[in-house]
């Protein structure tokens, strides 16, 4: 169960996913739940969308929220937008699907976990955070991170941005 999590994940970059969306509803359905939490949710609470990104991002090299939402939006794949879920509701549909949680991982993972989510690939650049109820694994994005913190994480995925592993190879270290 493939998931992006959070419309504020991935505000300003939202029709990278609409338009792969497998029908008009299904994108339309993505829309509304940023509208949501843009224009019901935010107003008057101490919640961010489309603002400046926290301070271990920006250290990390983001500069604002449209490139952290553009690195959320990869996540996803490119196959088609098959559903979007509410927070924590039982996912039914095979394939890539969205479901709407707040960014904070602890929340985040509990209502994928609630909604039938059986293990959490984590993908992460520097969260320690790992789901009790499920399996989680911690895919740490770049290396320095890793070995900075290699007693949290349990994979480095920077050895592919090395240039150390390729695609193929860390792909089979999954498969076996």
């Amino acid at each position: 169960m493939p998931a992006i999590t959070s419309p504020r994940e991935i505000y300003g970059v939202e029709h990278t996913s609409t338009r792969r969306a497998c029908s008009v509803a299904v994108g339309q359905k993505l829309v509304d739940r940023i509208h949501w939490w843009k224009n019901e949710y935010s107003p008057g609470r101490d919640v961010q969308i489309n603002g400046a990104v926290s301070p271990g991002n920006h250290s990390g090299g983001l500069a604002n929220i449209f490139e952290k939402s553009l690195g959320s939006s990869m996540k996803g794949g490119t196959t088609g937008l098959m559903a979007v879920y509410r927070y924590a509701e039982p996912v039914r549909q095979a394939g890539f699907v969205f479901m709407d949680t707040p960014g904070f991982d602890p929340c985040s993972a509990t209502g994928q976990i609630a909604g039938g989510a059986n293990m959490i690939m984590f993908t992460t650049g520097g969260s320690m955070f790992g789901a009790k109820p499920v399996p989680s694994v911690k895919l740490a994005t770049n290396t320095p991170m890793f070995e900075r913190l290699t007693e949290d994480m349990d994979f480095n995925c920077g050895e592919i941005r090395d240039g150390t592993a390729t695609m193929a190879e860390t792909g089979q270290l999954f498969s076996s």
